[in-house]
């Protein structure tokens, strides 16, 4: 069983962290952000909860290959750490965006994010292509993410 248990936690992991993104999202999402100014290309919010919701089943997706193609290697626990420190900046941001509504701190949170994002899809490559392609779209999606963030802490 404890072969296969990465099948079951991927998933699990990736439903925490959108679950909790969420709570933090939700404190300000029908408040605070309606009343900041935004800028003419932000995508309506359930354009974004689509996005997150594809980011995360393939980053489960993607986990699930490197495990499989990684385990027994030195890299393989420096690699699920990163994928961990991921999750949780991803739900950082959440709740110092949305709850703290520290927009410059926010930025570089984003920023922390697509670094994190990115050296998994370097690092992951040698393991799994499929894995770290999967990754690929976070990677975009972050990369307009943190520009939009970036925009908004700018007209606020």
């Amino acid at each position: 069983m404890s072969k296969y248990i990465h099948y079951f936690l991927a998933p699990i992991f990736y439903l925490i962290v959108a679950q909790v993104g969420s709570l933090f999202t939700s404190q300000g999402v029908t408040s605070w952000y309606s009343t900041i100014m935004k800028p003419s290309f932000t995508p309506p919010g359930s354009f974004i909860g689509i996005m997150w919701t594809i980011i995360f089943i393939l980053s489960a997706i993607s986990l699930i290959f490197f495990v499989n193609s990684a385990r027994g290697k030195s890299i393989f626990w420096p690699i699920i750490g990163l994928y961990i420190l991921n999750g949780v900046f991803n739900v950082l941001w959440s709740y110092i965006f949305f709850t703290k509504h520290e927009l410059g701190l926010a930025v570089v949170d984003a920023l922390l994010i697509w670094i994190t994002v990115g050296i998994l899809i370097f690092f992951v490559w040698t393991s799994s292509r499929t894995a770290s392609l999967l990754l690929l779209p976070y990677f975009l999606w972050v990369s307009f993410a943190t520009y939009l963030t970036y925009v908004i802490y700018r007209m606020n």
